[in-house]
């Protein structure tokens, strides 16, 4: 059975969270830009999903979540 470092997990978990944090609110706000940009932007907001999978564990983590825009 492998060993845990706790703390090093914890560190490795919340550098992954900060770069799947940022990097996904920088693409939605890009695309709620553009679509209201386009008019395409309902005006009632827009449903969003993230998957985590992690292939190695079989873990597969869904959240959907909507996002009030206007």
């Amino acid at each position: 059975m492998a060993t845990i470092d706790e703390e090093r997990l914890n560190l490795e978990i919340r550098k992954f969270l900060k770069n799947v944090g940022i990097t996904s609110q920088r693409e939605i706000e890009r695309a709620v830009r553009e679509a209201a940009e386009a008019g395409r932007l309902p005006a009632g907001g827009v449903n969003a999903r993230i998957t985590l999978e992690i292939p190695e564990l079989n873990v597969t983590h869904v959240i959907d979540h909507h996002l009030s825009v206007g």
